[in-house]
């Protein structure tokens, strides 16, 4: 169902009534409906547009104004899917409210996470910054930027299958905690790769997850496991239904535009992660940086959703304690 004039309007009142107004000098060029949005080249086109910029000489060394940059390109060439400066407000408020000595990101793209979250960590005296990402372009592409802003003595990128890159960073000695993670990648792998934090410690009582695009396209999977009790994990886990099922989620109109990725993630479907582990979990609504107000999987009536009131949100997971057995 295509929105209104109207509805948009009535949606960006809503929104700014509840600090998430989103203007349109700062929304990007809208996202295609059909077909590719991204690993189409215009990531490369963004690195191309960037260092042929005139202002290239004072964006260099300035996090705010390589994520200027980017947020240019988006507005007036192609859309890009990032974080946006309006979800990304509420992951660095946590880092200002946490000072997270170990912060991980899963799923770069071209960086502006690593670049806004990376910023704000080592600001509240951070130690180290990793971004995992599996596509070695858009790792290049973020490394690049990274770079740029002045940030790679802090984030280090680091390339693969999330599962395994996890794996491996933590049997090298390099990833002993996680204090604060944002997931942002292959959206089946947010429930395994937060079960996989939980089996080797990274996870613990005081973590906290940052998950994007829980509302569009949607992550069932993900909202049910962190929602759900320690009685109810324990009792699936016996039951072995716990599961990752990936046919949970509502690809609709954008299956093709994954079709690079979907069925190619090597998912682990049977680790029980810890089910003791303690959660408390709230959804927090945004705007995508387009800043059309769309419902997604999370909300089936675009006006009259009572928790819907911007195009996307973060699920906010604290981990709050750990029962005994």
């Amino acid at each position: 169902m295509e929105l209104s004039t109207d509805t948009i309007a009535q949606f960006k009142d809503m929104t700014k009534a509840n600090g998430a107004d989103n203007t349109d000098s700062d929304v990007y060029v809208a996202k295609p409906t059909e077909g590719a949005y991204f690993d189409d080249g215009r990531e490369v086109a963004l690195l191309h547009f960037i260092y042929d910029h005139p202002s290239i000489d004072d964006i260099r060394g300035s996090p705010a104004k390589v994520l200027q940059a980017i947020d240019e390109y988006g507005r007036t060439k192609a859309y890009m899917m990032n974080v946006g400066n309006k979800k990304s407000k509420i992951v660095t408020d946590l880092i200002a409210e946490l000072k997270p000595q170990t912060m991980v990101e899963l799923g770069s793209y071209i960086g502006y996470s690593a670049i806004v979250f990376g910023d704000a960590a080592k600001k509240a005296g951070g130690k180290r910054y990793f971004s995992f990402e599996r596509n070695p372009e858009f790792a290049a592409v973020t490394m690049a930027l990274v770079d740029l802003a002045g940030l790679s003595d802090f984030v280090k990128i680091v390339v693969g299958p999330s599962a395994e890159s996890i794996k491996r960073t933590h049997a090298e000695g390099g990833l002993e905690h996680i204090d604060l993670m944002f997931l942002d990648h292959h959206k089946p792998a947010y429930t395994s790769d937060l079960k996989l934090c939980e089996h080797l410690k990274l996870v613990t009582t005081g973590s906290v997850m940052a998950a994007d695009n829980v509302v569009d396209p949607g992550n069932p999977p993900y909202l049910a496991y962190v929602r759900s009790s320690v009685a109810e994990k324990r009792d699936k886990a016996e039951k072995g239904s716990e599961g990752n099922d990936t046919d949970g989620f509502d690809w609709g109109s954008r299956k093709n535009a994954y079709k690079k990725r979907v069925g190619k993630e090597n998912i682990d479907t049977e680790i029980k992660g810890n089910p003791n582990l303690k959660y408390e979990s709230k959804l927090v609504m945004s705007y995508e940086p387009t800043g059309q107000p769309v419902s997604g999987s999370g909300c089936r009536h675009q006006l009259f959703c009572a928790d819907f009131v911007a195009k996307d949100g973060l699920e906010i997971t604290r981990c709050v304690g750990e029962e005994s057995v």
